[in-house]
């Protein structure tokens, strides 16, 4: 009874705190292309939804997969921990590096870099709480990272539509948003390694104290730090989510490449929508993930191939509906949304509403996608994966340059969806094969 009153408020608030993070990408970006102006506002929409977001993943290094599968325990919360701090450091560093590449080669100028920088320090922190969020699904309890991530976004968001109404400083209200982010943050963690963890600690199945920190399954539990073996077990995941962001952002980086900041505020003007349909995805698998890892482990394949076809029918339902209302509703939203954002915009969006079915099309694909990668996730079929966003990533670092040099932003609408076809059909036939063996 106790579990499945955990599944409903884990779905809830899974839920309510992936809706309110996925549209706050949305929200933010509209705001800050009505408030600080197309440059800026462009600027912002690329640095928090595809540069910021890039770094984000370096700093998680894919690990949310394996964590919250880790239902045996092979690695403990600390390792976890101590390897989420390597990985940081490495996001920050890298982000620098790029900055710099791109101040000395004369692209961007210094502003454009002190605001991206900023905006990378916020997707950072939001690494920094996945840890916890991680950590709170293996423990069963879900809905408490749903809670945080709904609190920390909600304020930090709200701080930085606040400064944007007053002064219309986009650099002021980036950092402002970063020191809520801190703020909430350390409030979690307080919270979690103080309450929750030291009640698990004392719950432990041998009926004495233990550490939760550095709890793990008994054929491991001699070891010392696991953060090498970790690395071995992982790294391939994190290559392949890099990968598979920059397939995600291709058409965005090449916009970025040989285009202006406000065809780049337009361009992630006409890829909100992609953002909804992956919340949808989530919250219908996001909760499941624990079920079917679960399954697996005891060795129920029916269990696990039912559930896994309910999700992609589900997943499929959902996408055609969103595919309907694009077409159905797509040129009045574009039209609305012109006229909130103001003059400057006017006609901007809806002469492109050919593009943005393509992208919304692309778009329901990737929610797909989101299913097949945590089933091989969980398969452990890593180098399939890789294989197999190895050669759709060099098709869209191609594909997408050429395309944008060629047509703007409809070549960069074409390019998103026939990369993300591309990938959903190749991992769906590998799951299908891989399930059929089994």
């Amino acid at each position: 009874m106790a579990g499945t009153e955990n599944l409903k408020k884990d779905f809830i608030w899974n839920t309510v705190g992936s809706a309110v993070y996925a549209l706050s990408s949305m929200v933010l970006s509209f705001f800050a292309l009505h408030f600080a102006g197309p440059d800026d506002g462009g600027i912002f929409s690329f640095g928090f939804s595809t540069l910021g977001q890039q770094m984000y993943l370096v700093a998680c290094f894919g690990m949310r997969a394996y964590h919250i599968t880790d239902m045996r325990r092979e690695f403990s919360y600390e390792d976890y921990r101590r390897f989420r701090v390597y990985s940081t450091l490495a996001a920050v560093c890298l982000a620098f590096i790029y900055m710099w590449a791109m101040i000395t080669s004369g692209v961007y100028s210094l502003w454009k870099c002190s605001i991206i920088l900023t905006l990378v320090l916020y997707k950072i922190c939001d690494a920094v709480a996945d840890l916890y969020e991680c950590e709170t699904q293996r423990l069963g309890r879900l809905y408490i990272g749903g809670m945080e991530l709904t609190v920390r976004t909600v304020l930090s968001g709200g701080i930085l539509v606040a400064v944007l109404l007053i002064t219309g400083n986009i650099m002021l209200a980036s950092c402002l948003a970063v020191a809520a982010q801190v703020t909430v943050l350390l409030c979690f963690r307080r919270y979690l390694t103080g309450g929750l963890m030291r009640a698990a600690g004392t719950a432990g199945e041998t009926g004495r104290t233990a550490d939760y920190r550095t709890l793990r399954a008994p054929e491991t539990a001699g070891n010392g730090s696991l953060t090498l073996e970790l690395l071995k077990s992982t790294y391939l995941i994190f290559i392949i989510v890099f990968i598979d962001f920059y397939i995600f952002s291709s058409s965005k980086y090449a916009v970025d490449l040989y285009m202006t900041d406000t065809d780049n505020g337009v361009f992630n003007v006409l890829f909100m929508p992609t953002s909804v349909i992956y919340l949808l995805a989530n919250f219908v698998t996001r909760p499941f993930m624990s079920r079917l890892s679960m399954r697996l482990t005891s060795g129920d394949m029916n269990g696990f191939k039912k559930d896994s076809g309910r999700l992609a029918v589900c997943i499929a339902g959902i996408s055609a509906v969103c595919l309907l209302g694009a077409a159905l509703l797509g040129r009045p939203v574009l039209w609305v949304l012109e006229i909130l954002l103001g003059e400057s915009y006017s006609g901007l969006l809806t002469s492109r509403h050919a593009e943005f079915m393509l992208i919304i099309l692309g778009g329901c694909g990737y929610g797909l996608t989101y299913l097949y990668y945590y089933l091989l996730i969980m398969l452990r079929r890593q180098k399939v994966m890789f294989g197999i966003y190895l050669v759709i990533m060099a098709a869209a670092f191609f594909l997408s340059r050429s395309a944008v040099s060629a047509g703007g932003l409809s070549g960069a609408s074409l390019s998103y969806a026939v990369i993300m076809c591309l990938l959903t059909a190749a991992l769906g036939i590998a799951v299908h094969v891989i399930l059929r063996k089994r």
